[in-house]
Formats: C-alpha cells, sequence, structure tokens
C-alpha cells in the first residue's frame, strides 16, 4: 500500500506538515516523496535494503523518510546525538546500502547528506517546487497482504538495560500501531501534533504513520527553538513529551497555559513522578499517561481520557495488542503491533516464544479490564534480606516525600543482607529534605529493608548517550564506589 498517495487521495490539500515558514498539504508530501523515492531509486538501491539516516528532526528528514516508504526500502533513522564510535558500531552492524546525514555528520564514513539528495544541480530543493514533479504512481488502495508484512524500518532501542537492539518493523506493525493510538486518543483534519520527540525514537516515528491514516498534521519546530516557543508558533492541540519536557513547560507560566487548551497530552518515556501527575492535574492539563515500548510499535497501553489525579496504572490495552502478566509477573505481550525481530549480522531474528509472546522484562500486573500496571524492570530486581526488591517502588515512594522532584536507586553489595539500595534524589531545594527526614519517611512508606541506607543528592542527571533518560548503570556504578560499608545502615537501626 502507498501510504502517502493513499493520504493524498482521502485528506488532499488539507495541512500535513506544519513549519515555521511554509505548510505542505498532504498532495504536496506525496509529490515530493515521489522526487524523492525517484532519486533513491536512481542510486540503484532495490526494495528490502537499508538506508541509515543520521540527522534531526528537519522538514527533509521527513521527507526522505516518505520517499523510503514509497520506495520499499528499509528506513534506519539513527541517534545523530550518539558519540561517533558508537554511531560508528551500530551502522557497522547494519551494514546499509547508503547512509544520509544532516550536514553535522559529514565525519561519517561511505555518507552523503541529504541535501546532496534532495537539491539538483540548479540549488532547488525539491522542497522548493512540490507542485512541478509528476507522480508516476497510482496509489494502491487495497492492502497487499505480503507488503504489509514486509520490513519498513530498523528503530533501535534506547539501551537503557545495556546495548542498543536493531528493532525491526514491518509496514502492518506502524499501521496497526497507528490504528490502535487514533481510537484511544482521536486525531483527524484539523487537529495538529507537534514533532517534539526524535523521529529514531519510536515514540517520534509512530506519529508519520498516525498522521497519514487519519488526516491530522504535525508540526516541525526549528532546531534552535525551545518547546515552549513552539507551543506558541503553531495551532497545535497534541503534544507527546517525557517527564523531563513536562517540567519545564510547567515551569513557564506561557507555556503551562497553552498546554491547558490542548485536546491531549500524552506522557510516556519512563515512570511519572507523583509531584509532577499533581502539578498537571493541579492546573489542568488533559494528561494521559502510557505504557509501550520499541518492539510493540510504541504505545501497548494508555488512559481512556485525560486523568483526574495520581494514579498507579498506566491506562488500558490499545486495539490490535495482547498482553499478559506470567506466573513470575512479567509482561507478555503480541498482536500485529510486535515487530519481526532484532537484526543481528544481517538476519532478523524473532523474539517471542513458543506460544507468540514478546517476553518485555518489566514487571507488573493486568487485569481483567485490561487495565496495565507496571512495577519495574526485571533486570532492575535485586535480593535483599530473600526478599525481591524493584528499584522503581522504591523510587515511587521516595517521590511522594514532599521536596522531591526525581529519583533513582540502584543495589550496592551488603555482606549481612546481599544487596542493599542506594538512592540519588533530586530536590526542589538545596539538602532538604535532609537525611533524618528522608529515613524517617521512607520507614514509614516502603519498610526498612526497602528504606535507602544513603542519599546522593543530584543537580542534573547523567543520562544514555543522545537521550533524556537516565543512565542507571552509570549510577550503580557511582554507588559502588562512592557507598562504603561504613554508610551503610541496618534494616533495624
Amino acid at each position: 500500500m502507498d501510504i502517502i498517495a493513499r493520504a493524498a487521495k482521502r485528506y488532499g490539500d488539507t495541512p500535513a506538515l506544519r513549519m515555521s515558514d511554509r505548510t505542505l498539504s498532504f498532495n504536496e508530501c506525496n509529490t515530493v516523496a515521489e522526487a524523492v523515492a525517484s532519486r533513491l531509486g536512481s542510486r540503484g538501491i532495490g526494495t528490502g535494503e537499508i538506508v541509515a539516516v543520521v540527522s534531526p528532526n528537519t522538514p527533509e528528514m521527513i521527507m526522505l523518510l516518505l520517499g523510503l516508504l514509497k520506495t520499499g526500502m528499509i528506513a534506519a533513522p539513527l541517534n545523530y546525538r550518539f558519540p561517533e564510535h558508537l554511531l560508528g558500531n551500530t551502522i557497522n552492524k547494519l551494514q546499509p546500502h547508503l547512509i544520509l546525514t544532516s550536514g553535522t555528520n559529514r565525519s561519517l564514513k561511505g555518507c552523503i547528506t541529504i541535501e546532496e539528495l534532495l537539491y539538483t544541480d540548479s540549488s532547488d530543493s525539491v522542497l522548493d517546487s512540490p507542485t512541478t514533479v509528476q507522480s508516476n504512481n497510482k496509489a494502491e488502495m487495497t492492502e497487499n497482504i505480503k507488503a504489509m508484512h514486509q520490513p519498513v524500518t530498523i528503530i533501535h532501542t534506547s539501551a537503557s538495560s545495556g546495548e542498543a537492539k536493531a528493532a525491526v518493523h514491518s509496514f502492518a506493525n506502524h499501521w496497526y500501531s497507528a490504528l490502535g493510538s487514533n481510537e484511544n486518543i482521536p486525531f483527524g483534519p484539523g487537529d495538529c501534533w507537534l514533532l517534539s520527540l526524535p523521529l529514531y525514537h519510536i515514540g517520534g516515528y509512530s506519529l508519520l504513520f498516525r498522521s497519514l491514516i487519519s488526516g491530522g498534521s504535525l508540526a516541525l519546530g526549528k532546531p534552535d527553538k525551545s518547546l515552549g516557543q513552539s507551543l506558541q508558533n503553531f495551532p497545535l492541540t497534541h503534544l507527546s513529551v517525557v517527564p523531563t519536557q513536562l517540567y519545564r513547560l510547567l515551569a513557564d507560566k506561557k507555556s503551562a497555559a497553552l498546554l491547558r487548551t490542548l485536546k491531549a497530552v500524552l506522557l510516556g518515556g519512563s515512570a511519572a513522578p507523583k509531584s509532577l501527575i499533581e502539578e498537571a492535574v493541579g492546573q489542568h492539563i488533559p494528561l494521559y499517561l502510557s505504557y509501550g515500548s520499541t518492539e510493540m510499535s510504541s504505545q501497548i497501553a494508555t488512559s481512556t481520557e485525560p486523568i483526574q489525579g495520581v494514579q498507579e496504572n498506566s491506562g488500558k490495552l490499545l486495539p490490535w495488542r495482547e498482553i499478559t502478566a506470567s506466573k513470575e509477573g512479567e509482561l507478555l505481550v503480541k498482536g500485529t503491533c510486535l515487530f519481526k525481530g532484532y537484526l543481528r549480522e544481517g538476519t532478523i531474528e524473532p523474539q517471542t516464544d513458543n506460544d507468540g509472546w514478546f517476553h518485555t522484562s518489566d514487571i507488573g500486573t493486568v487485569t481483567d479490564d485490561g487495565t496495565v500496571t507496571v512495577a519495574g524492570r526485571k533486570d532492575n530486581m535485586f535480593i535483599a534480606g530473600g526478599e525481591n526488591i524493584h528499584p522503581e517502588e522504591i523510587e515511587k515512594a521516595l517521590m511522594t516525600i514532599e521536596g522531591i522532584l526525581e529519583a533513582l536507586v540502584v543495589p550496592v553489595d551488603d555482606d549481612e543482607y546481599g544487596k542493599r539500595p542506594v538512592a540519588f534524589i533530586k530536590t526542589l531545594e538545596e539538602n532538604k529534605p535532609d537525611d533524618i527526614t528522608l529515613t524517617t519517611a521512607m520507614h514509614s512508606i516502603a519498610g526498612k529493608l526497602k528504606s535507602p541506607t544513603c542519599y546522593c543528592r543530584v543537580k542534573e542527571w547523567t543520562t544514555l548517550p543522545g537521550s533524556q533518560k537516565i543512565d542507571r548503570k552509570w549510577y550503580k556504578k557511582l554507588a559502588i564506589k562512592g557507598c562504603s560499608p561504613l554508610n551503610l545502615l541496618p534494616p533495624d537501626a
């Protein structure tokens, strides 16, 4: 199916991509994508071959991704913020037929810039004159089953639990992910969703399919503009954010006022602190909580309506997904949104068990009505005094204490109990609350065994390369170095 031509036929001159200085309709996006596809084809790249893209979010990158969709090539958008050695290793494992970069990543061996592909000898970009390029493709309005299940993207995981994995998605994965998401949070003609997440992230790329299927437009701010400035520059109705972004927006009165006018603010990426949710709900922000993964092509469960208060769950299971919890409490998922597998040494390796379930390594529960609650990561769990301890449970408890904005808990070795928790905290005021107050509160909330043995205060978090996710492994190493046995408090102290 040519999803771009389909969108052009359905939505015509309706706005598809809003930029700071111009707007492209679905018709114009289709014409530009045709031109991009033609230029890709002229380089001898065939269907099913990998094209790596290293770029921040730009209009040119969006049109390139649309052009790749038309050709049947596999788009592999990569984190342009990765350190050079990590980026190089990732590309070596992909073995792409072509590497396209923004002007800031010219050092990669064998690459050409996106501008070199899109600009002609006369220096006119395909974006500059979309109406002059004629389409040679007729839109296929019926679903070709074989084509639906062909790989179209390779999107890497965030590497929060180790090395980033290359997740291969089919057209059907993205298609049904978007259908289910749009059914829960309607998004159609007249709506506008800010592209606030990077296109190399599943949460960013998935918006392309949501727009093409439903007719809502995407807004793309300038790279040098803040998220708050983008809120002011576009007629937005929808926004996706991670906790760090929402903190910054709520701290600015003008941005917070604009958030209240939206139809939906989708919060994902990591567990949200209680104080952040309380602040958002208190300011009447239409906040939706979500649980998702790269492997499931974005959202798995989402609130059915704007939340009215602090809640532990991440909403209800979306259509075209299945979920269950194993006897050990691990969340298992499957459905038409489930990826094809990880790419390793040129081969797609499926990651399901004999019954078709993908094991998420997330620990949680699922109720009969499909409400999903996530307790934490299986690989973060440790044992203290014979009891299974989930750091995320302690982190949530810490963030209920007044004055704590964010918290991270890691284990350190202990001769008597095996492991004990150490906490890194970011507070509203320096050294407040103090350690005595924290210890007393945590003994009451979580019990003495789960109370951190020491508290390390953080001004700015160390995050994973090119990500806003906290680097848990880095802090685990820091705790091992910085917390001596003399600092540890026994549970009965």
